[in-house]
């Protein structure tokens, strides 16, 4: 088992070099040749230092991205490996016979060592972010996100573990497919309230104070037979110079959200263009349709989750310190096969996301016919949140659920051709 976790540590450390080396040695975000001089090339609207400074944050940002996902791994295999989940399961046993008890208490402190895990990456996340002016948080207050992400996440975790370890004493066989049973009411839950409930949490929402951009807003929602009262605005601009609005809840919950740096960096027409790819999701039911495919694809890895999960406690679970597969100290093998599958698949879903994006932009162009509008939409997004125009290939796949705003440009100016 040492040499497990030695050969852990020293296939991350060679992973993240490769990572390093790759995108600040190897990766080419270059521009086509034929789209030089033209709307989407980043020099016709960036100047010299913002090229240079969009190039060194985005670099930054994608390794920490590549190098924080295998370094949860890494975290899931120590705790395993040096007897804490064993630990921490004996501690909820002896402070109550209740299993729902004992799953509160082993939840919080594996959540809690997981937290001062990651918190080093996470800080120095904040601290580039900041750096770069794009972060605009104070520490206090991101810290109090981190706390509320933690109870928030802890509480929600705890109630799916003890329905979950439920299941796998008493189905040892098809746990995986009662879970997966029961996770469907459960999503359509969470989704419906994160509105009204999870995201107030962490910021404020209110309707839209410009009562004249909201009339044009709902006659577009109008136009668009979409039942659209009110329009909400968000105080982001506390914590970023990004832009960003987004459509979430189900049902009588749904709402179209607009950053307040959106309304305040973009002009009506560029802003009505955007409410007008919103509302191209919610006609497309994009929505709905995420949820169909990742509650598909949960369903497969519930599975191999269970599948690999056994072939890995019959041969390692006793290097792995656990008692029994139905036992709590089992959770990281767990979350860590969970997490493993879903980066694996995130091509997938990153792909069927960017071809939501593409069907909102023809609603957009379609509902709004502005092509300026639409540019300028897209070049103020790569401003603000410095973002590379024409990331690297691996960069693209597994990170962006949007289409590259070199895509998304060139798709606005060959949509005005075909008109």
């Amino acid at each position: 088992m040492r040499k497990f976790v030695s050969w852990s540590i020293i296939s991350f450390v060679v992973y993240a070099l490769f990572v390093w080396i790759y995108l600040f040695h190897f990766s080419d975000t270059s521009i086509p040749d034929s789209l030089r001089g033209t709307s989407a090339d980043p020099a016709t609207f960036m100047n010299d230092r913002e090229l240079m400074l969009t190039e060194e944050y985005s670099k930054i940002r994608d390794a920490l991205f590549f190098i924080a996902i295998p370094y949860e791994w890494l975290g899931f295999i120590l705790v395993l490996t040096l007897g804490f989940s064993r630990r921490f399961s004996r501690w909820a046993k002896e402070v109550s016979e209740i299993s729902l008890i004992q799953t509160a208490v082993y939840v919080f402190w594996l959540s809690l060592i997981l937290l001062v895990y990651s918190f080093p990456l996470d800080f120095i996340s904040y601290q580039f972010s900041t750096a770069y002016n794009i972060t605009t948080q104070p520490f206090q207050s991101w810290m109090k996100d981190v706390f509320v992400d933690f109870w928030v996440n802890y509480v929600m975790l705890s109630v799916m573990v003890f329905v979950l370890y439920l299941f796998i004493k008493k189905h040892p066989k098809k746990w995986w497919l009662y879970a997966w049973g029961l996770s469907i009411p459960f999503t359509l839950f969470l989704t419906f309230i994160q509105p009204v409930i999870i995201d107030p949490l962490y910021n404020d929402f209110y309707p839209l104070k410009n009562k004249q951009l909201e009339e044009k807003i709902l006659q577009l929602a109008n136009e668009a037979d979409i039942p659209a009262e009110h329009v909400y605005e968000v105080n982001m601009s506390k914590k970023t110079n990004s832009l960003n609005a987004y459509v979430t809840g189900i049902g009588s919950n749904s709402r179209i959200v607009l950053w307040d740096t959106t309304l305040s960096k973009l002009q009506d027409d560029e802003i009505l263009f955007i409410m007008a790819h919103e509302m191209g999701h919610y006609v497309k039911k994009h929505i709905y349709i995420g949820i169909a495919s990742a509650l598909l694809l949960s369903v497969a890895g519930l599975w191999l989750t269970k599948k690999l999960g056994y072939f890995i406690f019959k041969r390692w679970g006793e290097s792995l310190k656990m008692s029994s597969f139905s036992d709590l100290s089992s959770l990281p093998v767990i979350l860590l096969l969970f997490s493993m599958l879903s980066f694996a698949v995130s091509p997938v879903t990153n792909m069927l996301s960017r071809h939501h994006e593409v069907q909102s932009d023809t609603y957009a162009m379609e509902l709004t016919g502005n092509k300026e509008a639409a540019v300028n939409t897209f070049q103020e997004l790569t401003k603000s949140g410095l973002s590379q125009v024409n990331p690297p290939y691996l960069v693209k796949i597994f990170r962006y659920s949007h289409p590259t705003i070199l895509e998304r440009i060139s798709f606005i100016e060959q949509y005005e051709k075909q008109e």
